[in-house]
């Protein structure tokens, strides 16, 4: 009998090879603004919806930087490649949601991205009609790393968050996903994970075929 009655995705980094497009884009605005690209500040606003990003950049770059002059710049980039073309799909992505999809298991994306855009980079990759329903950075009060995201997409999917499968990338995800109580599997993309955060006990993957490959692993164990 499976324990997991759902699967909830994080996207940027994860579904979709985005995070690079990010970081260039946000490097290409700071150069147009003679300003320096602060790469350890950067990373840090990984899986943070808007307002923490504003906090982190305004943070790490002072009290003399017009932020919504930089936010304007690095948008206009990055918006101008992720709605425009299909970003590339990570590895294993449709393969896993397909199986999801073969197991009646409902899929919620969990994005910190704004609710349009993460639609139609999800539209243009061609995984939108694999997801049940979105819950995205603008309908939160909180920022991962708090669960209100994750736990925002469990009430809509109608399943307690401990039967949710949640799928993460970054380092805020993932302490996201395990506060909401949730069986968390991370595919790191930009950022390796911490001692700290290996040290939460929750499954590190290469990819999301290999997790794909776990998950059917264990169901045939299951049902033996």
């Amino acid at each position: 009998m499976m324990n997991y009655h759902a699967a909830i995705f994080d996207m940027d980094g994860l579904l979709l090879d985005t995070e690079r497009i990010s970081m260039q884009t946000f490097s290409e605005a700071c150069s147009a603004l003679s300003l320096p690209m602060l790469k350890e500040v950067y990373l840090k606003v990984i899986g943070c919806n808007a307002t923490t990003v504003q906090e982190i950049i305004c943070s790490g770059y002072g009290s003399q930087l017009d932020y919504q002059a930089l936010r304007s710049e690095w948008l206009r980039r990055y918006h101008g490649i992720v709605t425009k073309q299909a970003i590339p799909i990570k590895e294993g992505v449709v393969e896993l949601m397909q199986w999801l999809k073969s197991e009646s298991i409902p899929i919620a994306v969990a994005t910190s991205s704004d609710k349009e855009i993460a639609t139609i980079k999800l539209t243009l990759a061609g995984l939108i009609d694999y997801v049940d329903c979105l819950s995205t950075g603008c309908e939160v009060t909180k920022s991962k790393p708090d669960p209100e995201i994750f736990l925002l997409a469990a009430a809509r999917l109608q399943v307690p968050a401990q039967q949710c499968l949640a799928f993460e990338d970054s380092h805020n995800g993932v302490l996201a996903a395990v506060a909401a109580g949730m069986q968390v599997y991370q595919v790191p993309d930009l950022i390796p994970p911490s001692t700290e955060l290996i040290a939460m006990g929750h499954h590190i993957h290469s990819s999301l075929a290999d997790v794909l490959h776990t998950l059917q692993s264990q169901q045939i164990k299951q049902a033996n």
